[in-house]
């Protein structure tokens, strides 16, 4: 089941003396980050109204309606902050890293279960699934469409058309 709310990056203190707070991304950029205007402190919807946001290098500088000095921000460090899910409607084949996570991997020919995705690899040409099966053991599977045959988020199941090596052959 898809969740509402997704982790979208995490306070992890100060910068200047007005309240404002850097925010380590867990989003794709700072612009993508900055393009909300209202985010949350949970996972139920406690709002976090955002008067403005500018990435800084790898991270977003962050002003919080009713944060105003530095004492203030400061109590914020170590917060994870929240997008609601409908406020980012995605083009089609386009997915959250955490809908990806915990689904299943399938040979789309023969049905066998290869475990969960545990996490997502950005390598800059193509995403890499890190696939653990239930002996524990990891497998990496790049995300190209000659291996990469369907992605359903709603059903969690990926189907690949594994190539010779991807898998120990026995």
């Amino acid at each position: 089941m898809k969740k509402d709310y997704l982790e979208i990056g995490r306070i992890t203190g100060t910068h200047g003396i007005k309240g404002e707070c850097r925010v380590e991304l867990w989003c794709d950029s700072g612009e993508f980050f900055s393009y909300f205007k209202t985010l949350y402190f949970d996972n139920q919807g406690k709002q976090a109204v955002l008067l403005k946001s500018r990435p800084h290098k790898n991270i977003a500088l962050t002003k919080i309606k009713g944060i105003d000095d530095i004492d203030e921000a400061q109590k914020l460090t170590g917060k994870v902050l929240y997008m609601k899910r409908t406020d980012c409607p995605l083009p089609d084949d386009v997915y959250f890293v955490q809908d990806i996570i915990g689904c299943k991997v399938k040979n789309i020919n023969d049905g066998t279960d290869y475990g969960k995705v545990t996490n997502v690899i950005f390598t800059g040409a193509n995403d890499v699934y890190e696939v653990k099966n239930p002996e524990g053991k990891t497998f990496l599977i790049p995300k190209i469409d000659d291996i990469v045959r369907s992605v359903d988020v709603d059903n969690e199941v990926i189907l690949i058309e594994p190539m010779k090596g991807l898998f120990d052959e026995d």
